[in-house]
Parts: structure tokens; C-alpha cells; sequence
């Protein structure tokens, strides 16, 4: 149920982001979410691909720093509160969120959100108990 994340890291300078779409094209790499976080010296540039560790070898012999992290994908419902319900669920059970982003695969769907959870393989079996729904990778592929 974990999805594969590059996170990049980056200089906080222009052309950097272009840098890595350009070199994840000319491998034929298909981003399927993408964020950017930073600060005034470096950037973290995290992105969900079609394949990581291809990715992630491209992104090393080109000179890039960069590591696969586990994340945990979830499709909360459509509805006012169902976020809260989400972080209240992850709250009450003790795990802390690092990190969330948010992504669409088709128009007029909602969107899923990316979860770096401490214990995730814990997190993920509460929020699935929980009724909500956990994301695989074959859903975020087959898009």
C-alpha cells in the first residue's frame, strides 16, 4: 500500500526545475504528482513517477541528490470535514504527519493526498480500518 517518492534535492536557483522534467522526459519518466518545498539556499523537490528507481538512477549519474522515501496515498471523500476526519484519525491514534501534498489523476475526481506518516505501515492499517480509503500504486499507474 506505500508508494514510491524521489525527493530532489535542489539549489533554489532558476532552471533547476527544468533541469529535472527535462532529464525525466529524455528517459521517457511520467510524473504523476509533483511539489516543490523550499528555502532561501535549496529546494526539496518531491514527485511520484511511473518508475522510481529508474528515476532515481537517472537523477544520480546526472549528478543529483536524491533518495526514495515510502508515502501513503489516501482518497478522502468528497464532502466538507472529511479532511479533518483524516488528520483527527491520525491524531487520536498517536502518528505524526511529516508532511502532505495533494495531486489529481482525472478531472471532476477528487484529489489524493500524499501522507508521510511515522509508522506507516500502522498508519495505513488505522486509516483503512477507519474507512478511508488507501491508494496503490496500480490506481496512480493506470490513470
Amino acid at each position: 500500500m506505500y508508494i514510491k517518492q524521489i525527493s530532489i534535492f535542489l539549489p533554489n536557483k532558476k532552471g533547476h526545475l527544468e533541469k529535472v522534467t527535462k532529464l525525466f522526459l529524455k528517459h521517457d519518466i511520467d510524473i504523476r504528482a509533483i511539489v516543490a518545498f523550499d528555502t532561501t539556499e535549496y529546494g526539496i523537490l518531491r514527485t511520484i513517477v511511473d518508475d522510481p528507481d529508474k528515476a532515481l538512477k537517472v537523477l544520480n549519474e546526472e549528478g543529483f541528490v536524491a533518495k526514495i522515501s515510502k508515502v501513503i496515498v489516501v482518497e478522502p471523500e468528497d464532502r466538507t470535514g472529511s479532511l479533518h476526519e483524516l488528520f483527527e484519525i491520525l491524531a487520536k491514534n498517536d502518528f505524526n504527519v511529516e508532511y502532505t501534498y495533494s495531486f489529481v489523476m482525472e478531472q471532476d475526481l477528487m484529489p489524493y493526498f500524499v501522507l508521510k506518516i511515522n509508522e506507516q505501515e500502522k498508519a495505513t492499517k488505522v486509516l483503512c480500518e477507519n474507512g478511508i480509503k488507501v491508494i496503490n500504486k496500480k490506481e496512480i499507474l493506470s490513470n
